[in-house]
Protein backbone atom coordinates (compact mmCIF):
# COMPACT_ATOMS: atom_id res chain seq x y z
CA UNK A 1 0.00 0.00 0.00
CA UNK A 2 1.55 3.12 -1.21
CA UNK A 3 0.90 6.45 0.65
CA UNK A 4 -1.49 7.96 -2.01
CA UNK A 5 -3.85 4.97 -0.90
CA UNK A 6 -3.61 5.24 2.49
CA UNK A 7 -4.66 9.31 2.15
CA UNK A 8 -7.44 8.25 0.02
CA UNK A 9 -8.31 6.07 2.85
CA UNK A 10 -8.21 8.14 5.44
CA UNK A 11 -10.55 11.07 3.44
CA UNK A 12 -13.39 7.83 2.53
CA UNK A 13 -13.45 7.48 6.61
CA UNK A 14 -13.67 10.94 7.24
CA UNK A 15 -16.23 11.16 4.36
CA UNK A 16 -17.97 8.43 5.58
CA UNK A 17 -18.08 10.16 9.31
CA UNK A 18 -19.13 13.42 7.98
CA UNK A 19 -22.00 11.65 6.30
CA UNK A 20 -23.38 9.83 9.09
CA UNK A 21 -22.74 12.71 11.19
CA UNK A 22 -24.20 15.32 9.34
CA UNK A 23 -27.85 16.75 9.71
CA UNK A 24 -28.95 17.78 6.07
CA UNK A 25 -29.82 14.55 4.07
CA UNK A 26 -28.47 16.20 1.25
CA UNK A 27 -25.04 17.12 2.33
CA UNK A 28 -25.51 13.22 3.51
CA UNK A 29 -26.09 11.78 -0.01
CA UNK A 30 -22.76 14.20 -1.63
CA UNK A 31 -20.37 12.86 0.74
CA UNK A 32 -21.36 9.30 0.31
CA UNK A 33 -21.04 9.51 -3.58
CA UNK A 34 -18.19 11.44 -2.43
CA UNK A 35 -17.05 8.84 -1.03
CA UNK A 36 -17.92 5.97 -3.79
CA UNK A 37 -15.89 8.32 -6.40
CA UNK A 38 -12.62 8.03 -4.59
CA UNK A 39 -13.72 4.14 -4.24
CA UNK A 40 -13.53 4.11 -8.06
CA UNK A 41 -10.16 5.80 -7.42
CA UNK A 42 -8.31 2.96 -5.13
CA UNK A 43 -9.99 0.25 -7.26
CA UNK A 44 -8.12 1.55 -10.23
CA UNK A 45 -4.68 1.76 -7.99
CA UNK A 46 -5.46 -1.98 -7.13
CA UNK A 47 -5.72 -2.71 -10.74
CA UNK A 48 -9.35 -3.99 -10.90
CA UNK A 49 -10.82 -1.96 -13.58
CA UNK A 50 -13.95 -3.78 -13.83
CA UNK A 51 -15.03 -3.69 -10.59
CA UNK A 52 -14.09 0.32 -10.63
CA UNK A 53 -16.90 0.73 -13.43
CA UNK A 54 -18.81 -1.10 -11.80
CA UNK A 55 -18.40 1.61 -8.72
CA UNK A 56 -18.70 4.32 -10.75
CA UNK A 57 -21.85 3.08 -12.83
CA UNK A 58 -23.71 1.72 -9.37
CA UNK A 59 -22.36 3.13 -6.23
CA UNK A 60 -21.74 6.44 -7.53
CA UNK A 61 -24.20 7.11 -10.13
CA UNK A 62 -27.57 5.12 -10.41
CA UNK A 63 -27.26 5.34 -5.89
CA UNK A 64 -26.38 8.91 -5.60
CA UNK A 65 -29.70 9.63 -8.21
CA UNK A 66 -32.08 6.98 -6.49
CA UNK A 67 -31.40 8.97 -3.25
CA UNK A 68 -31.68 12.17 -5.01
CA UNK A 69 -34.87 11.08 -6.49
CA UNK A 70 -36.15 10.19 -2.83
CA UNK A 71 -35.40 13.40 -1.74
CA UNK A 72 -37.07 15.40 -4.13
CA UNK A 73 -40.03 13.22 -3.66
CA UNK A 74 -39.87 13.49 0.28
CA UNK A 75 -39.99 17.32 0.23
CA UNK A 76 -42.63 17.19 -1.95
CA UNK A 77 -44.70 14.72 0.41
CA UNK A 78 -43.55 17.07 3.12
CA UNK A 79 -45.44 19.79 1.54
CA UNK A 80 -48.87 18.10 0.57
Amino acid sequence: MNVFSFIIGVVMVGLAIFAIETKKLLTSVIMLSAMSLLSVILFVIMKAPDVAITEASVGAGLTTAIFLLSLRKLKRADVE
